[in-house]
C-alpha cells in the first residue's frame, strides 16, 4: 500500500477548490489531467456526495465523494480495475489569516492484483512527483477558472 502526502497553499478558498473537485461536467480533464471525459460517469450526485466513475490510460476507479464538511473531503475508491481496500483520497483544507488557503491531500492506493501492486510501487519511488504535479496543475487550473469567473464579473459590472 502507498501513502502519499501533498501539500500547497493557494489564493482559492475551500468552497472554491471543492467547486472544482466536485465539478464533473465535459472538460473534468482540463481540471484533473487523470480524469478523461471518455471515463467518466456520474451514477449518483446530491447536494454532498456523489458516487463516479473515472480514470485515463487504462486505469479506472469508482469513487464515493463526500464534501458534507467544507474543509474536509474524502473519496472513497468503491470499486477499480486495479485498486481496492483503503485507496481513495482525503483533501484537508484550512484557512489562513492572510486570505489563503492550505490544502492537504492524503492518496492511498492499495493495489489489488499485480497490475495494481505495481503502480502502487511505482508510486511510493518515482511516482510521487507525477501526483505533485498533477495536483499542483488541478490547483492551477482552479485557479484560473476562478481568475476568469472573477474578471468576467469585474466587466460585466
Amino acid at each position: 500500500m502507498s501513502t502519499i502526502r501533498l501539500h500547497r497553499t493557494t489564493s482559492l478558498t475551500p468552497e472554491q477548490y471543492v467547486a472544482g473537485l466536485t465539478d464533473f461536467g465535459p472538460g473534468r480533464s482540463k481540471l484533473f489531467g487523470n480524469s478523461a471525459d471518455a471515463y467518466l460517469k456520474v451514477h449518483h450526485r446530491g447536494p454532498s456526495h456523489a458516487d463516479v466513475t473515472e480514470g485515463s490510460g487504462g486505469i479506472w476507479e469508482r469513487l464515493r465523494y463526500d464534501w458534507s464538511d467544507p474543509d474536509h473531503v474524502v473519496l472513497t475508491t468503491t470499486d477499480s480495475n486495479v485498486w481496492g481496500g483503503a485507496s481513495g483520497h482525503i483533501y484537508n483544507f484550512v484557512r489562513r489569516p492572510d486570505g489563503t488557503t492550505d490544502i492537504d491531500v492524503v492518496v492511498v492506493r492499495d493495489g489489488k492484483n499485480l497490475k495494481g501492486w505495481i503502480l502502487g510501487l511505482v508510486l511510493r519511488t518515482v511516482g510521487r512527483g507525477v501526483l505533485e504535479k498533477a495536483f499542483e496543475n488541478s490547483v492551477k487550473a482552479i485557479e484560473a477558472r476562478n481568475a476568469a469567473v472573477t474578471d468576467g464579473d469585474r466587466f460585466a459590472a
